[in-house]
């Protein structure tokens, strides 16, 4: 039997920092009502000349190859999960390949958005254990900022969502059944479509005609759209419920859990999914208040930065959950 160790991990954040105050010149918001609806006071955008969603997947990845000791020839599968792809197509994990000189190995694309970490790790989880795949590079990377507009109009997107890019790698490890606490214990993920345009940038798609047209832009059609209550509403009720699934499949109780990385989307969120689960705000990680919410790489961005702090020690289980546009949502239980 084998089951998927966490080897590494890398990330990597634009240089540029925009601060709450930073927006306050461009739309009706300021950093008191930002901080009070978010928990946000800065986040990083990228620089597309040289940090474009591959590039920074691939600057995050060689971090994690590099920890890891791993070399280009090492990993048999590259998972890529962004919703801000260089381009409409092909995906970002063949330029990612590209870019880190990997050899010929199939390289995943994944769109589950704001779960996408979660996502990739059931989709590396199925391929290790089955014993299809040994080595995984997992890269979440997201250029968020070059969808946003930075107006009142698109106030409700812009202040919220932020660049980065993480990667983990996976690594197959023997797996006897003696030890259910070892390596990634569990993930689960799910989806429900119908409230799919409750979160969504519809164009360009091939609905309409891909190629923007000035009144298409002048419309705002070209820019992401957001119900944030009713977001709220579904992401805590979701949260709840998978994180209480996890618990029944694995049957180790949240009290149990050494560390809580939800995904980043709204420090609200995460304080009301703690408190519901009676989790300790003391085993909550969060760094949305310096990152903004950076979409799929979110958790791993959280886990790279507590594991290199030293918050996070080997042995540790790590419990996480993200929800996101489709609807999507997941959790998954992992030992450092």
């Amino acid at each position: 039997m084998w089951r998927a160790k966490l080897k590494s991990t890398g990330a990597y954040l634009p240089q540029r920092e925009v601060l709450n105050r930073d927006l306050e010149p461009l739309m009706e918001t300021s950093d008191a009502w930002i901080q009070e609806r978010s928990g946000i006071q800065s986040r990083r955008f990228s620089d597309l000349s040289n940090e474009t969603c591959s590039k920074m997947g691939a600057f995050a990845a060689r971090e994690a190859l590099e920890r890891a000791a791993w070399s280009a020839t090492d990993p048999d599968l590259l998972i890529f999960s962004t919703l801000s792809p260089d381009y409409y197509f092909p995906g970002a994990g063949v330029l990612a390949q590209r870019e880190l000189g990997l050899a010929n190995i199939p390289c995943l694309d994944i769109r589950a958005q704001c779960s996408g970490f979660i996502y990739g790790l059931s989709v590396a989880q199925a391929y290790i254990e089955s014993g299809r795949a040994n080595r995984i590079l997992l890269i979440c990377s997201e250029a968020q900022s070059a969808l946003m507009e930075l107006s009142t109009r698109g106030r409700n997107v812009s202040v919220l969502f932020g660049d980065a890019a993480a990667a983990i790698c996976l690594e197959a490890s023997p797996f006897d059944g003696s030890n259910s606490r070892f390596g990634l214990i569990d993930s689960l993920v799910h989806a429900d479509g119908r409230f799919a345009e409750e979160l969504v940038q519809q164009n360009p798609g091939t609905r309409q005609s891909p190629i923007a047209s000035a009144d298409m832009i002048g419309r705002g059609e070209m820019l992401p759209y957001m119900n944030g209550p009713a977001v709220f509403k579904h992401a805590t009720v979701r949260f709840r419920e998978a994180l209480t699934e996890l618990i029944g499949r694995t049957g180790i109780s949240a009290e149990q859990w050494d560390w809580f990385i939800p995904h980043q989307a709204n420090q609200r969120i995460s304080l009301h999914v703690a408190s519901e689960l009676s989790i300790p705000e003391g085993k909550l990680i969060s760094n949305i208040q310096n990152r903004g919410n950076t979409t799929s790489a979110s958790i791993p961005l959280a886990l790279h930065e507590s594991i290199c702090s030293g918050q996070i020690q080997p042995g540790d289980l790590i419990a996480m959950a993200a929800f996101g546009s489709g609807f999507t949502w997941g959790a998954a239980l992992l030992q450092y």
